[in-house]
């Protein structure tokens, strides 16, 4: 059985695959292309902001707040990073195989516009940035008393059960593998969620 699982992912991840996008309004490639290019602008240019950010409202803060503010704020963009690079090389262009490849009957082909890929691109790769800031959510709350790791563990159950939904919206694909690449992640940063809380706890 290890052997089959090696075959199917070993020709899934070999065999080629190329699709044409398509544009079929007169402005859409040039809109495209200028929203595009202010997205990766304000990503490009949000280290510089949130430095401004934190200008602004540090005078209003304490030291001990600053340095909180700072480890969280950067802490949190690294993850988002994490989330959303994880996405652009490996979970989108697995999930557009399968969602170009997909089709209902040989006689409706896919013709994919190229606005609608990049904004299912841009979707997805907010979505999995999002995603990997559970670990920080999760300490925001304990450090606001409004949860305690006990009732993690608790609800592991339902909270895997919930990952593996979130897993199925994000990347709507029939495969299983593809399902447990999302999954995975979003699992392992639930544990370390936990893991967070419970060391909040201690700290107090």
């Amino acid at each position: 059985s290890k052997q089959k699982l090696k075959s199917a992912i070993f020709c899934f991840f070999s065999h080629s695959f190329s699709k044409k996008l398509i544009n079929t309004g007169l402005a859409n490639q040039f809109v495209v292309h200028m929203r595009t290019a202010l997205y990766a602008g304000v990503f490009c240019a949000s280290p510089y902001l949130l430095y401004l950010l934190f200008r602004f409202v540090s005078p209003a803060l304490y030291t001990h707040e600053r340095r909180y503010a700072v480890r969280t704020v950067g802490v949190g963009y690294l993850m988002f990073l994490s989330g959303a690079a994880l996405n652009y090389f490996l979970i989108f262009p697995l999930t557009f195989r399968f969602l170009g490849t997909y089709q209902v009957s040989a006689e409706v082909e896919n013709t994919i516009t190229l606005e609608s890929y990049m904004d299912t691109l841009l979707m997805m790769t907010l979505t999995m940035g999002i995603v990997f800031e559970i670990p920080i959510l999760c300490w925001l709350l304990a450090r606001l008393g409004f949860l305690t790791a006990s009732f993690m563990r608790r609800y592991r159950r339902h909270a895997i059960v919930l990952i593996l939904v979130a897993a199925a919206v994000i990347t709507p694909t029939s495969d299983v593998f593809t399902l447990l690449l999302v999954g995975m992640p979003m699992w392992m940063l639930y544990e370390a969620g936990i893991y967070l809380v419970a060391l909040t706890e201690k700290r107090r």
